[in-house]
Protein backbone atom coordinates (compact mmCIF):
# COMPACT_ATOMS: atom_id res chain seq x y z
CA UNK A 1 0.00 0.00 0.00
CA UNK A 2 1.75 3.16 -0.90
CA UNK A 3 1.08 6.30 1.06
CA UNK A 4 -0.12 9.60 -0.87
CA UNK A 5 2.96 11.21 -2.06
CA UNK A 6 3.20 14.87 -0.88
CA UNK A 7 6.14 16.22 -2.90
CA UNK A 8 9.70 15.55 -1.33
CA UNK A 9 12.92 14.25 -2.12
CA UNK A 10 15.63 12.47 -0.19
CA UNK A 11 19.01 14.02 -0.42
CA UNK A 12 22.25 12.04 1.08
CA UNK A 13 23.04 13.69 4.42
CA UNK A 14 26.57 15.89 4.04
CA UNK A 15 28.42 17.86 6.75
CA UNK A 16 27.44 20.94 3.71
CA UNK A 17 24.19 21.49 6.02
CA UNK A 18 25.39 20.66 9.21
CA UNK A 19 24.88 23.92 10.90
CA UNK A 20 20.81 23.64 9.64
CA UNK A 21 20.82 20.35 10.51
CA UNK A 22 22.02 21.33 14.38
CA UNK A 23 19.53 24.24 14.38
CA UNK A 24 16.19 22.07 13.19
CA UNK A 25 17.43 19.20 16.37
CA UNK A 26 17.32 22.18 18.69
CA UNK A 27 14.59 22.82 17.57
CA UNK A 28 12.85 19.55 17.97
CA UNK A 29 14.12 18.67 21.45
CA UNK A 30 10.82 17.79 22.50
CA UNK A 31 9.14 16.01 19.78
CA UNK A 32 12.16 13.93 20.02
CA UNK A 33 11.92 13.53 23.89
CA UNK A 34 11.96 10.37 24.58
CA UNK A 35 11.98 8.73 21.11
CA UNK A 36 15.34 9.61 20.06
CA UNK A 37 18.20 11.55 20.63
CA UNK A 38 19.82 12.86 17.00
CA UNK A 39 23.46 14.77 17.68
CA UNK A 40 23.19 18.01 19.17
CA UNK A 41 27.17 19.09 19.22
CA UNK A 42 28.73 20.24 16.71
CA UNK A 43 31.38 16.88 17.22
CA UNK A 44 28.95 14.23 17.39
CA UNK A 45 27.11 16.08 14.12
CA UNK A 46 30.14 15.87 11.98
CA UNK A 47 30.61 11.93 13.06
CA UNK A 48 26.98 11.41 12.30
CA UNK A 49 26.67 13.42 8.79
CA UNK A 50 30.42 12.24 7.97
CA UNK A 51 30.02 10.12 4.13
CA UNK A 52 29.67 6.05 5.03
CA UNK A 53 31.83 4.44 2.51
CA UNK A 54 31.18 0.66 4.06
CA UNK A 55 28.23 0.21 2.35
CA UNK A 56 26.56 -0.67 5.51
CA UNK A 57 24.81 2.13 6.09
CA UNK A 58 23.12 5.27 4.35
CA UNK A 59 21.71 8.62 6.07
CA UNK A 60 19.58 10.78 3.63
CA UNK A 61 17.33 13.94 5.06
CA UNK A 62 13.98 14.78 3.82
CA UNK A 63 13.67 17.40 2.33
CA UNK A 64 10.80 19.72 1.84
CA UNK A 65 9.65 21.46 -1.75
CA UNK A 66 11.31 24.53 -0.75
CA UNK A 67 15.04 22.10 0.16
CA UNK A 68 14.44 22.78 4.24
CA UNK A 69 15.69 19.69 6.38
CA UNK A 70 11.78 18.48 7.29
CA UNK A 71 13.29 15.08 8.71
CA UNK A 72 16.46 12.07 8.53
CA UNK A 73 15.66 8.85 7.53
CA UNK A 74 18.91 6.08 7.83
CA UNK A 75 19.14 2.59 6.62
CA UNK A 76 21.66 0.86 8.53
CA UNK A 77 23.29 -2.81 8.95
CA UNK A 78 22.47 -3.10 5.55
CA UNK A 79 23.33 -6.64 4.57
CA UNK A 80 23.63 -8.49 1.26
CA UNK A 81 23.79 -12.27 0.42
CA UNK A 82 20.72 -14.36 0.89
CA UNK A 83 19.41 -12.10 3.65
CA UNK A 84 19.42 -8.35 1.98
CA UNK A 85 17.91 -6.35 4.50
CA UNK A 86 18.19 -3.30 6.62
CA UNK A 87 16.79 -1.56 9.07
CA UNK A 88 15.47 1.83 9.08
CA UNK A 89 15.77 4.80 12.06
CA UNK A 90 13.64 7.84 11.36
CA UNK A 91 13.05 11.59 12.90
CA UNK A 92 11.10 14.35 11.69
CA UNK A 93 12.57 17.69 12.47
CA UNK A 94 10.65 21.01 13.80
CA UNK A 95 8.47 22.83 12.18
CA UNK A 96 7.91 20.40 9.38
CA UNK A 97 6.02 17.32 11.22
CA UNK A 98 2.65 16.11 10.50
CA UNK A 99 2.33 17.62 6.73
CA UNK A 100 3.39 14.35 5.22
CA UNK A 101 7.08 14.66 4.50
CA UNK A 102 7.71 11.77 6.67
CA UNK A 103 5.42 9.42 5.03
CA UNK A 104 7.00 10.92 1.33
CA UNK A 105 10.36 10.21 2.66
CA UNK A 106 10.18 7.12 4.26
CA UNK A 107 8.27 5.68 0.87
CA UNK A 108 11.10 7.17 -0.81
CA UNK A 109 13.41 5.15 1.12
CA UNK A 110 11.74 1.36 0.87
CA UNK A 111 11.93 2.47 -2.81
CA UNK A 112 15.48 2.75 -3.03
CA UNK A 113 15.55 -0.82 -0.52
CA UNK A 114 13.66 -2.35 -2.90
CA UNK A 115 14.92 -0.82 -5.70
CA UNK A 116 18.47 0.36 -6.24
CA UNK A 117 19.77 -1.46 -3.27
CA UNK A 118 18.30 -4.68 -4.33
CA UNK A 119 17.11 -5.43 -0.80
CA UNK A 120 14.04 -8.04 0.28
CA UNK A 121 13.07 -6.33 3.91
CA UNK A 122 13.20 -3.46 5.59
CA UNK A 123 12.45 -3.16 9.60
CA UNK A 124 11.74 -0.37 11.83
CA UNK A 125 11.90 -0.67 15.11
CA UNK A 126 9.18 1.43 17.52
CA UNK A 127 9.03 2.03 21.33
CA UNK A 128 5.34 0.65 22.06
CA UNK A 129 4.43 4.23 23.21
CA UNK A 130 5.19 6.31 19.77
CA UNK A 131 1.87 6.44 18.08
CA UNK A 132 3.14 8.72 15.69
CA UNK A 133 6.11 6.40 14.31
CA UNK A 134 3.76 3.31 14.37
CA UNK A 135 1.12 5.16 12.62
CA UNK A 136 3.56 6.40 10.07
CA UNK A 137 4.90 2.80 9.39
CA UNK A 138 1.53 1.54 8.95
CA UNK A 139 0.79 4.31 6.41
CA UNK A 140 3.74 3.30 4.32
CA UNK A 141 2.95 -0.50 4.37
CA UNK A 142 4.43 -1.99 7.34
CA UNK A 143 3.06 -4.72 9.24
CA UNK A 144 3.66 -5.40 13.12
CA UNK A 145 5.94 -8.66 13.56
CA UNK A 146 6.66 -8.46 16.87
CA UNK A 147 8.03 -7.46 20.60
CA UNK A 148 11.65 -7.36 21.69
CA UNK A 149 11.77 -6.31 25.84
CA UNK A 150 14.85 -3.83 26.42
CA UNK A 151 15.89 -3.98 22.79
CA UNK A 152 18.10 -0.56 22.37
CA UNK A 153 19.05 1.15 25.07
CA UNK A 154 17.99 5.21 24.41
CA UNK A 155 18.07 8.29 27.03
CA UNK A 156 20.42 5.74 29.27
CA UNK A 157 17.40 3.05 29.56
CA UNK A 158 16.96 0.07 27.73
CA UNK A 159 13.64 0.18 26.06
CA UNK A 160 11.19 -2.27 24.90
CA UNK A 161 9.97 -1.84 20.84
CA UNK A 162 7.97 -3.34 18.29
CA UNK A 163 8.95 -4.86 15.54
CA UNK A 164 7.74 -3.91 12.35
CA UNK A 165 8.45 -4.62 9.05
CA UNK A 166 7.86 -4.71 5.15
CA UNK A 167 9.18 -6.72 2.38
CA UNK A 168 9.71 -6.58 -1.11
CA UNK A 169 6.59 -8.63 -2.35
CA UNK A 170 4.34 -6.73 0.00
CA UNK A 171 5.26 -2.95 -1.31
CA UNK A 172 2.63 -1.79 -3.01
CA UNK A 173 -0.33 -4.10 -2.44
Amino acid sequence: MRPKEVRTRLEPASLRREKEFLEAVRRSRELHRPWTSPPSTPARARRYLAPRKDGRSELHFILTPAGEIAGVVEMSEIVRGPFRSAYLGFYALEPHQGRGYMTAGLAAAVRRAFGALRLHRVEANIQPANGASKALVRRVGFRKEGYSPRYLKIGGRWRDHERWALTREDWGR
